[in-house]
Parts: C-alpha cells; structure tokens; sequence
C-alpha cells in the first residue's frame, strides 16, 4: 500500500533527479566563432546583413563566454535568413495567437580539429514582432533583429549544454 507521505517522498526524489539532470551534463567547449551572413544580402538586408553578423557574434561571444576555450572546435553559423512582419501588433490576419511574428533561422555546425562534425542545429527563433518594445520608435527593427539574436544564442547555448 502506498502512503501519502512515501507518494510525497518519491516525487520529491524525482524532482531533485530531474533538477540535477542538466547540471550533470558537460557542456561543450567552444574555440572560435564563424559567421556568414552572405544569404541575407542576397535576401534585400543589404549593408545590414554585416550589421548582424558583428551583433551575432557579439551575442554569441556574451552567451557562450563560460564555454569559450581556446584551442577548441570551432562553431560555424550560416544565417539562412531574417524575417520581419510588416505590422509590428498583434492582432493580424496571418499571425499565430493573435500577434505577428519575427523569426531568425540559422544552422550551427561545431567542428573538431580534424574537420568531423561533433554537433549540427538548425535553430529558428520564432518571436512577437512586439518583442523590439514600442512600434513608433525609430530604431524598432534594430530592436527586433536584436531580440530574435539574444533568442537564437540561448537556443544554441542550450544545445551545446551550458
């Protein structure tokens, strides 16, 4: 017969197993940072494109900066494209829960010494186009582009283990 107070105990023991799952994975070390933005002056961004590659590796520095080692493999980044809604608002006709969306769609491959490949992501960051804060603000898209990088550097963060 199983009492409530061994019930409470055995989730108790699950929720503190659970919680020390992350902290016992390794993260993976990172020794250089490589980014090509070449696709999305080949979509109209422009002189932008080298705009977001240098916030991106700035972002991606910040972000991984505990897993950054020198010596390391190196982690490749090919932004496949960027993608603003043209009604910064929720509420649109095309929009996924009332609000239109931003999105920011790269892959990471991070390569060893020896050129094998040791981990690949595709990550597409999907955020509100209210995520640069106040529409009528002149610096709006910059703002936008902004919040959909940090988005994308926590997901890869996440997937290299830290």
């Amino acid at each position: 017969m199983t009492t409530r107070r061994s019930l409470i105990l055995q989730a108790m023991a699950g929720a503190m197993f659970a919680a020390a799952g992350p902290a016992l994975a390794q993260a993976r070390t990172v020794g250089a940072i490589r980014i090509d933005t070449s696709r999305l002056a080949a979509q109209g961004w422009g002189p932008r494109a080298q705009e977001i590659k240098r916030d991106l590796e700035r972002r991606l520095a910040t972000t991984l900066a505990p897993m950054i080692q020198r010596g390391g493999p190196v982690l490749t980044v090919t932004v496949k494209g960027v993608w603003l809604a043209s009604w910064a608002g929720g509420g649109g006709k095309f929009s996924a829960g009332g609000a239109s969306m931003d999105n920011f769609d790269a892959d990471y491959v991070l390569t060893g010494p020896r050129g094998e490949v040791l981990g690949q992501w595709t990550i597409l960051s999907t955020i509100g186009s209210d995520s640069g804060g106040a529409w009528y603000r002149p610096d709006v898209d910059q703002r936008r582009v902004a919040a959909l990088i940090e988005n994308n550097a926590l997901w890869i963060r996440r997937y290299l283990g830290g």
